[in-house]
């Protein structure tokens, strides 16, 4: 039997009903936190997000409250659009900086053609393997608590479309690129093949999402704007 609403302030009324949150997740927060974070300021419990960012990325994140939360699976099946940054010459575990860069290799013989050419064999229809470090489940326990432990689970490559993979600055060992990619992509994955083709290695250092379907960061808003608005209505 599920949790029973309480009576909550006639001023949050249009959350219990139903409302969709633009956020501009900040770094550092998880996706499950915004949605305790919001369920805690707006006092409702039907509360989910539309597609998780890691800790360390930022940017878009759907929120929704009420009847909207039966609209999730649409929004999450939405194409997504990414801006990031990459290191190439090292490789971490978790390939981002959740862990320590290792493996560093020479990049001197690596040209800005180079680095051009080997986005081509991404955009597509392609295979990817999700990351060890991920919370995809197998046999009812998360990849990343095994990979803690030192266990490397095996798991099936996962079809993914890369509709475009766009390198926007090369600064070596830095990379800025922009990727707009089908839902289940993991940016990190991309990342760390892309190392490989390139014969060097590479791990994301930084990751924001700009769009999902036609929703864009430039209509996200803060937390603390979110924050301030419902105070404000509450009158505290």
């Amino acid at each position: 039997m599920g949790l029973k609403q309480k009576p909550i302030p006639a001023a949050l009324t249009p959350f219990l009903e139903g409302k969709v949150l633009l956020l501009d997740k900040p770094i550092g927060w998880t996706s499950f936190n915004m949605v305790q974070k919001v369920r805690y300021l707006t006092r409702v419990t039907k509360v989910g997000h539309a597609g998780t960012l890691d800790p360390l990325a930022t940017g878009l994140l759907i929120i929704c409250t009420g009847k909207y939360t039966k609209q999730i699976n649409t929004y999450m099946g939405m194409t997504k659009e990414y801006t990031g940054t990459m290191v190439i010459g090292a490789t971490t575990p978790t390939y981002d900086l959740e862990s320590e860069p290792e493996n560093f290799k020479n990049i001197d013989q690596i040209s800005a053609e180079q680095i051009q050419l080997a986005t081509l064999q991404f955009v597509g229809h392609i295979l990817q393997m999700p990351p060890q470090h991920s919370a995809i489940k197998k046999d009812g326990k998360r990849l990343y608590e095994s990979a803690r432990q030192g266990i490397e689970v095996k798991v099936d490559p996962r079809p993914i479309t890369i509709e475009s993979f766009e390198i926007t600055s090369i600064d070596l060992p830095t990379i800025n690129f922009k990727v707009v990619c089908s839902t289940g992509t993991y940016i990190r994955s991309l990342v760390k093949d892309f190392g490989d083709a390139l014969g060097v290695g590479a791990y994301m250092s930084a990751l924001r999402r700009t769009r999902i379907g036609d929703f864009k960061i430039e209509e996200a808003i803060q937390w603390e704007d979110l924050e301030a608005e419902i105070k404000n209505v509450l009158g505290e």
